[in-house]
């Protein structure tokens, strides 16, 4: 809120006693936080620092000019002005000079008389203006996001509101530095969001609201009742001026206040459902008032086309073999707010640690297709992270139920390691990959896959080679070794080198179809993982 020295010297009371900056031309963009008068020389000790010092240099000393920059600049002074005519009539001392260069000090002289009184109170009435904008601007802010939080907004309507009021990118994170959402505010997200969690985990603050000089960022932290469950972080290559603070501060209860309502409100029906789809998947699917309990929910189960979905987080893969029941709470409620924007009826639920379970309810007219490219797009939209989606088949029973729902969760396991870019996936999409995940459990298919393998993994782990991985190439490209080796960013007379190696090391020769197709079983199930 404070002008800079640059702003200050542009004022027409300092240009009309033409002013010329003789040294420190790197400290213009300074803020001045007040004006002082000051003729002594040790006027130092008695700043505190973003004071513009104003003097016509009658009581400085002929020498030491010097250390009185160097004390100027010390204590952090945003500038000093000069009025010749008394002390010095046509320009300063070059010690003055010299010193405040060295220390980019901004150094100006006025030719001209000047009232330094007129000069104060130019300032200070442009400090003030600038306060009182503050001020309005902060009102205007505290206004904005209350409407939101009593209007019960979206975390993504607030953090648009965020990036239009401030023209800053900013990211809504967990406090374990995943994303949950973000707005660009028009700069490019993969730039912004590129090694996130490894950029985020250096940066800590000991406040709640704090800047971090080192990244550029303006940082508060997301909880209500004593539980903090986030940090929002707005991008901001500049210190931020205090609206900025007044807009995450504010974002942060919006989003806070949203949390808790939305809890609130959608634990109960979560937790009916959840007790719903149970029944479905155990033997009390015939429980004569399950039905009704479901229809009451707004969810019929005569009459209708059932369809069993199962959503699985992606980071599973990343080092986990569950996802947090937070992931899973939070996608769950993304997938019963995506059935409500496509107004499919659905019971949405998580009854395991591995995904979230959803039966959809659709009339007989309407084209189950449809339904589900719609609610595939808006689950993928409005997750946090990156899904699976996989579906069952189509049944009208709901005795048949069960079926739909087991088959969506074996796809669903099946199709997360190679998740590829379908909107959904079936169990004719599967195949072979979703065979051995069926099989996956029987120490036979382990034993046959460490048998195929075991010398190449050793070989790798031994002597950090990459041999599996270049087998991975032949086997996925159909054993076409020119595509592999692209594949591989190798150049063919390199690649073949190495096939020539892993035939030595496994004692096998990949000319051999069956030995190839052996081969890429064994490193499905090794990638299926224990």
């Amino acid at each position: 809120m404070y002008p800079t020295v640059a702003e200050v010297v542009a004022l027409p009371v300092i240009r009309q006693g033409k002013p010329r900056l003789v040294a420190g031309s790197a400290g213009l963009s300074r803020r001045v936080r007040w004006v002082h008068v000051a003729e002594i020389a040790d006027i130092a000790p008695l700043l505190r620092g973003g004071e513009l010092v104003l003097t016509t240099g009658v009581m400085l000393p002929e020498s030491g000019l010097a250390r009185y920059i160097e004390e100027l600049a010390a204590v952090g002074c945003a500038g000093l002005v000069i009025e010749l005519g008394r002390r010095w009539r046509d320009d300063v001392p070059a010690a003055l000079v010299t010193a405040a260069e060295h220390h980019g000090l901004p150094l100006l002289t006025l030719a001209e008389e000047t009232k330094y009184v007129a000069v104060t109170e130019a300032v200070v009435a442009l400090i003030v203006d600038a306060q009182l904008a503050e001020l309005r601007a902060a009102e205007q802010v505290h206004e904005t996001f209350t409407s939101l939080t009593v209007a019960g907004a979206e975390p993504s309507e607030v953090l648009r509101e965020v990036a239009r009021t401030s023209g800053l990118a900013v990211v809504l994170e967990t406090l374990g530095h995943d994303v949950l959402a973000y707005d660009a505010a028009g700069h490019d997200p993969v730039t912004l969001l590129d090694d996130w969690a490894a950029r985020s985990r250096a940066v800590t603050v000991t406040e709640r609201t704090a800047y971090h000089v080192g990244s550029g960022w303006l940082i508060t932290i997301v909880g209500a009742r004593g539980a903090d469950w986030g940090r929002l972080v707005m991008v901001s290559p500049e210190p931020p001026p205090h609206r900025h603070v007044v807009v995450a501060e504010r974002a942060a209860s919006a989003l806070a206040v949203h949390r808790l309502v939305a809890r609130d409100r959608e634990s109960l029906e979560r937790q009916t459902h959840r007790t719903l789809l149970a029944q479905l998947l155990g033997q009390s699917a015939q429980s004569p008032d399950l039905g009704a309990r479901a229809a009451a929910l707004g969810v019929p189960l005569e009459r209708r086309q059932l369809i069993g979905v199962a959503i699985r987080p992606v980071s599973v893969l990343q080092g986990q073999t569950l996802a947090t029941q937070e992931v899973l709470r939070d996608l769950a409620e993304a997938t019963a707010l995506a059935g409500r924007r496509v107004t499919v009826a659905a019971l949405v639920g998580v009854v395991d640690d591995t995904s979230v379970r959803a039966l959809l309810s659709v009339p007989m007219t309407v084209g189950v297709e449809g339904v589900l490219r719609k609610v595939a797009r808006e689950i993928h939209r409005t997750a946090a992270s990156p899904v699976v989606i996989a579906v069952g088949t189509t049944v009208t029973s709901t005795t048949d139920v069960r079926r739909s729902l087991g088959e969506a969760a074996h796809v669903a396991g099946a199709a997360l390691r190679a998740p590829g870019s379908q909107l959904y996936h079936r169990l004719d999409d599967v195949r072979l990959r979703g065979l051995l995940h069926l099989l996956r459990e029987d120490e036979r298919v382990r034993a046959f896959a460490d048998r195929e393998l075991g010398p190449l993994l050793a070989r790798d782990s031994a002597q950090g080679s990459r041999l599996v991985e270049l087998l991975r190439c032949l086997c996925e490209n159909g054993g076409n070794k020119s595509a592999a080796a692209g594949a591989a960013h190798l150049s063919r007379t390199a690649y073949y080198q190495q096939l020539a190696r892993i035939e030595q090391v496994l004692g096998v020769s990949l000319e051999d179809p069956e030995s190839v197709l052996s081969l890429y079983v064994a490193l499905l199930v090794h990638e299926m993982g224990p």
